[in-house]
C-alpha cells in the first residue's frame, strides 16, 4: 500500500484501539467461553509463573473456576511450554504441537548466542541424547545439565541445557502448573507427554488471522513483537484483499478482520485485575492503546513485573495480594465511582480464586511518577 493510500485509511484513535483490543481479549465484557476455548482464542497465556494464567482467565471469563484450567492441565489438554517471545506460555495441546515448530527460527537465534560456549558439541547428537533422557523420565534442568555434561565435560553446562531447550519442544510436566499444588520444573518432550507427534506448523497467513482475532487491529510490527518472529509482512500482503486497513494516530497502517468487533470508543470498560506479564501488555510494538505514555515502565522494576490494574480500559495502577485480600496502588487519584468499581471487581476476583478467604480490598497511597 502506498503512503498516500495509508494516509486516507480510516483513523482509529487510541480509545477506539483500546476498546477493540479489549473486546478481542475478552476484557470488555466477560465471555461465556470455556477455559480451553479461551486459551485457544487468545493463542495462549503468558505463564512464567504458575498463577498468572488463572488470574488471566478470572479477569476474562464468566463463571471461571481455577479447577477448570487445572483439570485441563492434569488431563494434558493444555500444557506449559516456551513458545512466543521465547517465554513460557500455557497452550492447548494442539497449539503446543503446531506453534512450537513455527517459532523454531527464534529458538535457533537464541541458540546461536551460545555457540561459542558449545565448541565441539554435536547439536544433533545433543538433541537425540536429551530426548532419550527426558522421555525415559521427566528431568529438571539441573539433572539435564548434569547428564549432558558427562558427554561433553568441557562444554558450559548452562549452554548444554539451553541447547536442549532450543532444539527440543520441552513441556513442563504436572504437578507444576496445577492450582493449589506445587512442584519443581521437570521436562519431557511435547510428543511424549501428549502421546502424538507434532503437527505441521500453521502457515504465517493462518497465524496472522488468529493474531488479529485476539489482538487486532494491529500493524505488522505489532504481530512480530507478539510472536518474536520477523519477516511477516509478506503474509499480511497476501491477506490484504481479505482484510480491512486503518491508521493509528501516528499514521501507522493497521490491519484487521472485516467482521471483528470494533466497539464505540465510549463503550464502558469495567476495571480488570491482570496478572504480571499479561499478554495484553506485551503483544504490540506500540502499547499506547493500553498503557498511557506517562505510565510506561511503571509496571516494571528492574527484572520484577507487577500485576496491573485497568481502569476505563487503561493501565491505572498495580496491585498485590496481601493477607488473603489485595492492595491496590493507583497511579492517579480515582473517582469515588471508580474506587467502588475497583473494590467490587477485586472482591469478585478474590471470591473466584480464593473462596471463603478474606474479600478485603485496600487502597495504598497513590504512586506518583
Amino acid at each position: 500500500m502506498t503512503k498516500t493510500t495509508t494516509a486516507t485509511a480510516p483513523l482509529l484513535g487510541i480509545r477506539a484501539l483500546n476498546r477493540a483490543t479489549l473486546a478481542r481479549q475478552l476484557l470488555l465484557t466477560r465471555s461465556p467461553l470455556s477455559a480451553k476455548a479461551a486459551v485457544e482464542h487468545l493463542v495462549g497465556l503468558q505463564a512464567q509463573n504458575v498463577k498468572p494464567p488463572y488470574h488471566a482467565l478470572a479477569a476474562r471469563l464468566d463463571g471461571f473456576m481455577p479447577e477448570e484450567l487445572s483439570a485441563l492441565m492434569a488431563d494434558r489438554a493444555v500444557v506449559r511450554i516456551v513458545t512466543l517471545r521465547s517465554t513460557i506460555h500455557t497452550h492447548t495441546a494442539d497449539d503446543c504441537l503446531t506453534l512450537r515448530p513455527l517459532v523454531q527460527p527464534a529458538r535457533d537465534r537464541e541458540l546461536h548466542g551460545f555457540r561459542k560456549r558449545l565448541t565441539g558439541v554435536d547439536l544433533d547428537r545433543l538433541a537425540a541424547l536429551a530426548r532419550e533422557l527426558v522421555e525415559a523420565e521427566p528431568r529438571t534442568m539441573a539433572q539435564l545439565r548434569a547428564a549432558l555434561s558427562v558427554e561433553w565435560p568441557d562444554a558450559d553446562p548452562q549452554a548444554l541445557s539451553v541447547a536442549a531447550r532450543c532444539k527440543l519442544p520441552l513441556v513442563q510436566v504436572t504437578p507444576r502448573g496445577l492450582w493449589g499444588r506445587s512442584g519443581q520444573v521437570a521436562l519431557t518432550t511435547a510428543e511424549h507427554w501428549l502421546g502424538r507427534p507434532a503437527g505441521p506448523a500453521p502457515t504465517p497467513d493462518a497465524l496472522v488471522l488468529r493474531y488479529l482475532a485476539a489482538f487486532g487491529p494491529a500493524s505488522v510490527k505489532d504481530m512480530q513483537t507478539w510472536a518474536g518472529l520477523t519477516r511477516l509482512r509478506a503474509a499480511f500482503e497476501r491477506l490484504r484483499p481479505r482484510l480491512v486497513t486503518f491508521r493509528d494516530p501516528a499514521g501507522v497502517e493497521l490491519f484487521d478482520l472485516p467482521d471483528a468487533p470494533r466497539p464505540d470508543p465510549d463503550t464502558p470498560a469495567p476495571p480488570r485485575f491482570l496478572p504480571e506479564l499479561d499478554n495484553l501488555l506485551l503483544s504490540h510494538a506500540d502499547r499506547a492503546r493500553v498503557v498511557p505514555p506517562e505510565y510506561w515502565g511503571r509496571t516494571w522494576a528492574v527484572n520484577q513485573a507487577y500485576r496491573s490494574l485497568l481502569v476505563d480500559g487503561f493501565v491505572a495502577g498495580v496491585w498485590k495480594p496481601e493477607n488473603d485480600g489485595l492492595v491496590v496502588e493507583p497511579f492517579h487519584e480515582l473517582t469515588r465511582s471508580q474506587r467502588d468499581e475497583v473494590v467490587a471487581e477485586g472482591q469478585r476476583m478474590l471470591a473466584t480464586l480464593h473462596p471463603g478467604a478474606s474479600d478485603a480490598v485496600r487502597f495504598g497511597t497513590v504512586v506518583p511518577r
